[in-house]
């Protein structure tokens, strides 16, 4: 509560949360409970643990071969380990998940999932890993990166991808005079891209249609790209609780096989150390006029240049905020 008030909060407009409470589990604790509450109500945030707690006794319960965040696990360690792909790809098809991505990049400040719980190069005990882990996570809501990186996908780069539907549309609009509704529309490229990437498209294929000898090479599909599509009956609060309960279990069992620590970030700290003593001297350089040290040639520089072309920067520009 020091820090708290020292940053200009009354403590009293704070809440505590017990320091046992990793950030991994955060969403799921005071952390995340208490504002997903203030913003959506204890209701719809109770199903949402709900929700979370099917998957964790199911996780907990089912064997190997049924458990889905074990299987969904050892694909992304087969993916990753064996054969040699280091992204991933997290394709939902509505707008409403198109943070999903980032959050399972790494989420929040205080939820950590994919790549900040198993971006490690030694294991568990310490020693050097003779194999690569971790998993490069990113995407887009399906349209979008249809026109954007499914082309590196369908034809560059192998990457995995993981694609998300969902059963029930939040909007549902139908055009007099469309074929389908834009949900089925929508769906309607969750259920294609997926085979497109599997079989792709041969030359054979594409001379029997008549395609212009030079195109051929260019229009043609080499097939046999992973993915895996996870249908949701919908978007109630249940389903995302089951959803990142997934994602999160996944992450863990992968940690496991790889003999790593998920739950630590220590490549977050370094970063952190050496912005502390940018602080320092960024301060020391504006308040006392002190000469920059300590610091490699190109970062000296760096800073030098930042000091000299913010040193004229007129005070009212900066926004004073006030103690609440």
């Amino acid at each position: 509560m020091q820090l708290v008030e020292k940053f200009g909060i009354d403590p009293n407009n704070a809440f505590a949360f017990w320091d046992w409470v990793g950030g991994r589990y955060s969403v799921c604790s005071a952390v995340g409970v208490l504002p997903l509450s203030l913003q959506y109500g204890f209701e719809v945030v109770e199903k949402f643990l709900e929700g979370a707690s099917s998957i964790d006794q199911h996780f907990y319960s089912a064997p190997f071969e049924k458990n889905l965040p074990v299987l969904l696990g050892l694909l992304s360690v087969w993916n990753v380990s064996f054969l040699g792909y280091p992204a991933r790809a997290i394709l939902p098809y509505s707008q409403a998940l198109e943070k999903l991505a980032p959050h399972i990049q790494q989420a929040c400040t205080n939820d950590t999932v994919s790549m900040e719980s198993n971006g490690k190069g030694v294991s568990i005990d310490g020693v050097p890993l003779p194999y690569e882990t971790g998993e490069i996570d990113f995407g887009e809501p399906g349209t979008n990166g249809q026109h954007s990186f499914y082309q590196l996908i369908h034809q560059g780069r192998v990457i995995p991808c993981d694609f998300i539907g969902v059963v029930k549309s939040q909007q549902p609009v139908y055009l007099k005079g469309e074929l389908v509704s834009n949900h089925d529309e929508l769906m309607s490229n969750f259920f294609a891209q997926p085979d497109a990437l599997a079989y792709g498209k041969t030359p054979e294929q594409l001379l029997k249609e008549n395609v212009p000898n030079h195109l051929v090479t260019h229009k043609t599909f080499s097939g046999n790209r992973p993915s895996l599509s996870l249908l949701l009956p919908s978007l109630k609060a249940y389903n995302i609780g089951q959803l990142l309960a997934i994602y999160e279990h996944r992450i863990a069992v992968e940690g496991f096989v790889w003999g790593i620590n998920s739950f630590d970030q220590w490549g977050v700290e370094l970063g952190k150390s050496l912005a502390t003593q940018v602080r320092k001297q960024l301060h020391a350089s504006r308040k006392k006029g002190e000469a920059i040290e300590g610091f490699n040639f190109s970062t000296t520089s760096l800073i030098t240049r930042y000091l000299e072309a913010s040193k004229d920067i007129p005070k009212d520009d900066c926004t004073i905020l006030p103690k609440m």
